[in-house]
């Protein structure tokens, strides 16, 4: 039976025709998102584009038939409570003669926490995985195999074999195995290129536990933050890649590695033609470090960085958004030793300029821990630079503020709406700056995203104390033509500069 497609377009074409308007249609649904099941017209047929793709292989199965040896489905097991996945509101722990505990035992069921001790539930994650050395390396995402009990892969010719975790990096969500048992295993190298937004791309994997599924499609974009670390730097896939996928390559037409499939965008939960995949020029460096220390050790300078905004840029008196604010510097950082202070612009690294935090961060982390740097930075305008001996990336900072309301004097400064009080007025707050008690919800300031519990520390560059600061400062940068105020703002353990608008 053919496809309605097909039909279609034999109807109105001869067998030369069909091809190119065949050809047609993957170009449109690659770059314009049309499902090959709609309608095609004559007249959408001829205007296709073929001539772009007559570079392109009439077929991916001499690549597919060349890498899938290579991938391999990965199968994890793991141990939960059942309660971390029933949805259940956790029990109260009640002493042994509480009052509550006759009613637990008689109405509380299997749920009571006297009726048996907590169940457990064994579990199986699935995702893929490629082989990247003749001795049996394994590379797949750190959410696939976390908190596993056990690891096995199963080979493209079905055989099942064991895999141990050399080592994991949440931070870029990648991990590396070992097949347990010797041979000369097939295997894929990593692309030494990466490719251009529409270059043609090929993901294998395992979805919903379809191993050796092959899909095809397009870079559809380069350098995407989706949120899910601090090195975030995604290739943007239009190939099929559904839950399953996690770990599995996307290969370019010669057949290298040029991603490892890590996300989708899905409200469905299906693939909606938008994946991420980790790019080779990340993948390559850290799963090098997993496989001879079992880590990554990263570069650190130690400090608290944020964009250049358009505001910010304005009231710093520079004319380009380019750049990493620091916002803050740790006790004993790397860059405060070096003389980078807070307010700087730092523009580049070893001569590499950055765009923004996340290039900054990136360039600095690769270059490893008890190494030199030159930072290139802005300081009242004028272009400077230092060099920094680099420290050690440490563990993530779990801490958290707590804050009290103001209890003490207020003073509104209606224009931000914001209503502040002395930091020091409460308790945790700090004896420096002035806390925010109350924001309007629209007001300029919430805008901004400052909340209650926050705290001013400087106005326009200068240490405030007082509420009758924080108005001092709007009001000179009002006098002297500034079209924002330039606020430093510490929220918890982290600081950051927001600029308000003075009109």
């Amino acid at each position: 039976m053919s496809h309605p497609l097909e039909t279609k377009i034999r109807s109105v074409a001869s067998r030369k025709t069909l091809r190119a308007a065949l050809l047609g249609a993957v170009a449109v649904a690659a770059v314009g998102g049309v499902a090959l099941e709609g309608a095609l017209t004559p007249h959408a047929a001829q205007a296709a584009p073929v001539v772009a793709l007559q570079n392109s292989p009439a077929s991916f199965a001499d690549i597919v038939d060349r890498v899938r040896g290579a991938v391999v489905s990965v199968k994890v097991n793991i141990v939960q409570n059942a309660s971390d996945d029933d949805g259940e509101q956790a029990m109260p722990q009640l002493r042994p003669g509480d009052p509550l505990e006759r009613f637990f035992k008689r109405f509380g069921g299997e749920n009571s926490p006297f009726a048996k001790p907590q169940r457990q539930r064994k579990g199986q994650a699935q995702g893929s995985g490629f082989i990247i050395s003749s001795d049996g390396y394994v590379v797949t995402n750190n959410h696939v195999v976390e908190n596993a009990t056990e690891v096995s892969l199963t080979m493209d010719d079905g055989r099942s074999v064991g895999a141990d975790v050399v080592g994991t990096d949440k931070r870029t969500d990648l991990a590396l195995l070992k097949i347990r048992e010797g041979g000369n295993y097939q295997h894929v190298d990593f692309a030494k290129n990466m490719p251009r937004v529409g270059d043609w791309v090929l993901a294998v994997g395992n979805p919903f536990g379809l191993g050796g599924t092959v899909t095809a499609g397009i870079v559809s974009a380069r350098g995407r933050d989706i949120g899910a670390g601090p090195y975030d730097d995604f290739l943007q896939i239009d190939a099929s890649v559904n839950r399953g996928n996690s770990g599995g390559p996307t290969f370019n037409l010669d057949g290298d590695v040029v991603g490892v499939n890590t996300a989708i965008f899905s409200p469905s939960g299906g693939s909606v033609g938008i994946g991420f995949a980790i790019p080779t020029e990340v993948a390559r460096d850290v799963i090098d470090s997993l496989r001879h220390n079992g880590s990554v050790a990263r570069g650190w300078i130690g400090v608290q960085i944020q964009p250049v905004t358009r505001e910010i840029a304005d009231s710093l008196g520079v004319k380009d958004t380019k750049g990493a604010l620091v916002a803050d510097l740790q006790s004993g950082s790397p860059a405060g030793a070096a003389g980078i202070k807070s307010g700087d612009i730092i523009v580049a690294v070893n001569g590499d300029r950055v765009d923004g935090p996340r290039e900054l961060a990136r360039k600095v982390a690769a270059i490893g821990p008890e190494k030199s740097a030159e930072l290139t930075y802005l300081r009242d305008g004028a272009e400077r630079k230092a060099s920094v001996r680099l420290g050690k990336l440490p563990a993530e900072a779990q801490q958290r503020a707590d804050r009290g309301p103001a209890q003490t004097e207020r003073n509104a400064l209606t224009g931000l709406g914001l209503t502040l009080a002395p930091a020091s007025s409460v308790a945790g707050a700090g004896e420096k700056g002035v806390i925010v008690a109350e924001v309007d919800p629209d007001g300029a300031a919430a805008q901004k995203g400052l909340k209650e519990g926050d705290v001013i520390v400087e106005a326009a560059g200068q240490p405030v104390s007082r509420p009758s600061d924080v108005a001092a400062a709007l009001a000179t940068a009002k006098k002297d033509g500034r079209r924002a105020l330039l606020l430093r703002i510490k929220s918890g353990d982290s600081t950051r500069f927001v600029a308000l608008a003075t009109g």
